[in-house]
């Protein structure tokens, strides 16, 4: 929904370190064009925000206790009525950009930018457009697979490969307990249960190229 700019800009906060949350809240009670009316510390509380009151944009961080950002949009993914969001985040990963858009975020904003720039950010967003730093669309629709990372493509040809969950950690030389954290991971971003619906997602991808 686009805001009218006759009213202010309802915001909801998740943010789980306590200094950046009173910082933002400062930033956005002290401008008029906007009305903070909640602020959470992790993104459970940010869906029961939701359900509880009506609010334009929600300014969420990628990573969050309880629910990350990736399980708040996946959440959201096919609800008509949701708030608009923006990834608030520190993470220098160049590919969560990426995913967030691939999962129905409407904005990004990095926290090494000036507050300025989140402002900015949620005006557009608001107002019906998306903010998001460069990104090549069109590996979005050509590469089912571009919501993984580099690190969870590899594991998923480990996986086609038949290789077990041992093997590819000796293979790699990380943790069983890593190889298990990258496979949840995996399996929570292509919406399968197990390594074998995993594999047959990644077969499909292959073909399609």
């Amino acid at each position: 929904m686009v805001v009218p700019s006759s009213r202010p800009i309802d915001v909801v906060l998740a943010e789980k370190n306590p200094l950046l949350q009173s910082s933002l809240t400062q930033v956005f009670e002290d401008d008029e064009r906007f009305r903070l009316v909640a602020v959470t510390a992790d993104g459970e509380r940010f869906l029961e925000a939701i359900e509880r009151i009506p609010f334009d944009v929600g300014v969420i961080g990628w990573e969050m206790p309880y629910l990350d950002g990736r399980g708040v949009l996946q959440a959201l993914r096919n609800r008509a009525d949701g708030p608009r969001v923006i990834i608030y985040t520190g993470n220098s990963n160049p590919d969560v950009p990426r995913q967030a858009i691939t999962l129905g975020a409407a904005g990004f904003c990095s926290k090494r930018e000036p507050a300025s720039q989140l402002i900015d950010t949620v005006l557009a967003v608001a107002h019906g457009r998306m903010v998001f730093p460069f990104i090549d669309v069109s590996s979005l629709a050509t590469d089912p697979l571009a919501v993984l990372t580099p690190r969870e493509r590899e594991l998923l040809a480990s996986l086609a490969s038949g290789l077990t969950n041992q093997q590819m950690a000796s293979q790699l030389d990380i943790s069983l307990n890593t190889v298990k954290f990258h496979l949840k991971n995996l399996y929570d971003k292509l919406a399968v249960g197990n390594r074998a619906q995993a594999v047959a997602f990644y077969l499909k991808g292959r073909e399609n190229r």
